[in-house]
């Protein structure tokens, strides 16, 4: 090393021992920071006044929380694998009725106490399938119960159990026929294993058919609601900002199984005049029509004749039930129930679901042009009708005319052979071969297969009758075809022509 360099290093040396002596100087002389005072946590509220309509929504949901969830029960339910009829939904719709996937067999739900000795209102589908002694009931004060199965109404989704005990708190019973879209609601529960949850939305719509269920004779009237609820709050209340109940928390649209904002509930007024029922009968025995209906809509009520969509089409009328007796037919708009309008194929159901095997309903139904009322005796469901008639026919060998296209309505139709008629119990009818995808054929429901039977309520005995009577449309007239379906059952199809 040069002489230079040592010196430079000595330089560097005797610097940074100044510059290290500097520091420890002064980080000698620094003394911990000490408060002068403890800090004051700001405790009064920006808003001194809150304001009044708030605050009574604010104190009415705590009211609701305080009054209403200790009369909501947490149900838990074991039945044997494969019991559940959440496969009957349809694609998007969940019961609430939370089932794990480690444990097939038990699952969790909610119930509503109706009465102070332990009847307790839930859904069907929460207790369906359940062991014998399978069904717990847990309520919020901690004690736990054993029920009993009291009775199911699968068309409802309703069903009542008993727990033993005494002097219990009781919902108090609303009017659900007074809900109103736009009103808030409370829904009271237990999701997802969550006890005594509660949430809060408004009621979205009311008469709701979502079509729960494979079952044709089941009721679909719900109440809809945005507020939150998931699985496991089946059977839990729904209340208004009295806190009296209006429904019966059921089933939820939904893409994921969880809560999108669209919740459907049972309408209090069914599901007491059910539960009472149940109650002292064990069993639903509910009145029945004997027809297949459907709403109306802009096409068929423009070639059904009347000035607006309203009502409810009669589709067909089964052999020997009470529509068929008192002379009910199909093409038939059913205007009114007991002078209330029904104008929903569900609001007709519901109307004479409340009505037992013998009761009459004075209807009021529009025919060829003009009203008729008429009184309806009603029967009980015949559960192993079989509507189907048996062979009488013989086989007619004869040759059949050829197909025909009907271009402007997207559908091609064929003349019956006679073993077809015979197989089909029909004396005339043409067979629809083709359906253009997307036609109006399409779109309004006509499927290969399908027998038209009658077009604009003349008779069709073979391709020519039905050419000559589209033949006599104008473009934009409606045309109303009766057809068979491969079931057997009759519809009623209206066609724009193009």
């Amino acid at each position: 090393m040069s002489k230079k360099s040592v010196i430079f290093a000595g330089l560097l040396l005797v610097v940074a021992l100044s510059f290290g002596g500097l520091l420890i100087a002064n980080f000698g002389n620094i003394k911990p920071i000490v408060a002068s005072s403890q800090v004051e946590f700001k405790t009064t509220p920006p808003i001194q006044e809150a304001n009044t309509q708030l605050k009574g929504l604010n104190d009415a949901f705590v009211e609701i929380a305080k009054s209403v969830t200790p009369t909501v029960a947490y149900i838990e339910v074991t039945s044997a694998a494969g019991t559940s009829e959440d496969s009957e939904m349809p694609k998007g719709f969940e019961h609430f009725f939370q089932m794990p996937q480690d444990m097939p067999n038990r699952g969790s739900g909610s119930g509503i106490i109706i009465s102070s000795d332990g009847y307790i209102i839930t859904n069907n589908h929460v207790v369906s399938g359940a062991n014998e002694s399978g069904i717990k009931v847990s309520l919020t004060d901690k004690r736990e119960f054993t029920a009993k199965l009291v009775g199911t109404d699968p068309n409802t989704d309703l069903a009542v159990i008993k727990i033993e005990a005494s002097d219990l708190p009781v919902a108090t019973i609303g009017n659900s026929d007074n809900v109103q879209v736009g009103q808030w609601v409370v829904a009271i529960g237990n999701p997802l294993g969550l006890n005594s949850t509660v949430t809060a939305g408004i009621v979205s719509a009311i008469g709701r058919n979502i079509q729960i269920g494979s079952n044709s004779y089941a009721i679909n009237n719900f109440i809809q609601t945005d507020a939150a609820i998931n699985p496991g709050n089946s059977g839990g209340a729904l209340v208004d900002i009295n806190g009296t109940l209006v429904g019966i928390n059921s089933a939820i649209k939904t893409t994921n199984g969880y809560y999108q904002g669209y919740g459907f509930a049972i309408p209090v007024n069914m599901a007491k005049n059910v539960a009472e029922e149940l109650i002292k009968n064990g069993k639903v025995s509910r009145g029945y029509i004997g027809v297949t209906i459907k709403d109306v809509d802009v096409k068929e009520a423009k070639g059904l004749g009347l000035e607006k969509p309203m009502g409810v089409l009669v589709q067909d009328v089964l052999p020997n039930g009470a529509g068929a007796d008192a002379g009910l037919k199909s093409g038939d708009v059913i205007l009114s129930v007991d002078n209330k309008e029904v104008n929903a194929a569900n609001e007709l159901q519901t109307e004479i679901g409340s009505k037992h095997p013998g009761e009459s309903v004075d209807l009021v139904i529009f025919r060829d042009g003009s009203r008729k009322n008429m009184k309806v005796t009603l029967k009980p469901r015949e559960e192993n009708n079989d509507v189907a008639a048996q062979n009488s026919v013989p086989r007619d060998e004869k040759s059949f005319a050829g197909t025909q296209s009907f271009e402007a309505l997207g559908f091609t139709a064929s003349e019956l052979s006679g073993e077809e008629k015979s197989k089909l119990n029909l004396d005339d009818g043409v067979k629809i071969t083709d359906v253009k995808m997307y036609s109006e054929g399409f779109d309004r429901g006509l499927r290969q297969g399908m027998i038209i039977v009658e077009a604009d309520k003349k008779e069709v005995s073979g391709v020519s009758d039905l050419q000559s009577i589209i033949s006599s449309k104008n473009k934009g007239d409606i045309l109303v075809l009766k057809v068979k379906t491969a079931d057997g059952s009759t519809r009623l199809v209206a066609l724009e022509v193009k």
